[in-house]
């Protein structure tokens, strides 16, 4: 693959075809857990790790993997990396293990990295499917972390504040850590990518007919 094919994956994974504000995947623990930016911002680097674990191996095996049991076998792929991230993040992240609870195991029912994992990783080399996953990831995160940053701020008054998803004593809006706090957190977020593409659309058509302009003259 060239440069450009990478630089248009990591603009698929990143904006364009972003899993959480484009595809709307994985809106479990997207409207669940994101009630901070800590928290937001780990299960997205854990959903990461998982995506990039699994892209990787179904990559190297998609050979050797039959057609008709594809599916279960991309499950559990996903599922022993899920349970090799729960496992280390509750030897060393035991706070915000107990916080994100089950949505840690139920990264395996993630759409976003089994969707990946099928559509790209399961026909594509190993650096294509890593990037893929990275990519993918990270834009996730980055849905998540944004998600959690703006609930904790109008819901506690503050960023990067205890680990805890249950304390609103700070004259907060409660709303916002509440579920429909998430509703509109992610509603917000979506109508400000339309609207950020929608400008750059603008500006690219307003550059193209100045340019049409400027050679008809």
């Amino acid at each position: 693959m060239s440069t450009s094919d990478y630089r248009q994956i990591f603009a698929d994974g990143l904006w364009h075809q972003n899993a959480g504000i484009v595809q709307l995947l994985g809106l479990c623990p997207l409207l669940a857990v994101t009630t901070s930016l800590i928290n937001g911002l780990t299960l997205g680097l854990a959903s990461t790790l998982v995506m990039l674990g699994a892209s990787v191996s179904v990559s190297l095996a998609r050979n050797h993997i039959p057609r008709e049991i594809r599916l279960p076998v991309f499950v559990l792929v996903i599922a022993a990396f899920v349970t090799a991230v729960d496992m280390l993040m509750s030897a060393h992240l035991d706070g915000l293990h107990r916080v994100l609870g089950i949505f840690v195991p139920l990264i395996v029912t993630n759409c976003a990295i089994i969707g990946r994992v099928e559509a790209f990783a399961s026909r594509q080399a190993v650096v294509p499917a890593a990037a893929d996953a990275v990519a993918t990831g990270l834009g996730f995160t980055a849905v998540l972390a944004s998600l959690g940053a703006m609930r904790e701020l109008v819901g506690f008054g503050r960023i990067l504040g205890e680990l805890s998803a249950g304390n609103s004593d700070s004259g907060g809006l409660l709303i916002a850590i509440l579920p429909p706090g998430a509703f509109i957190g992610l509603a917000l977020l979506v109508a400000l990518k339309n609207y950020l593409d929608q400008r750059r659309a603008q500006r690219l058509q307003s550059a193209s007919a100045a340019i049409v302009e400027g050679g008809a003259a």
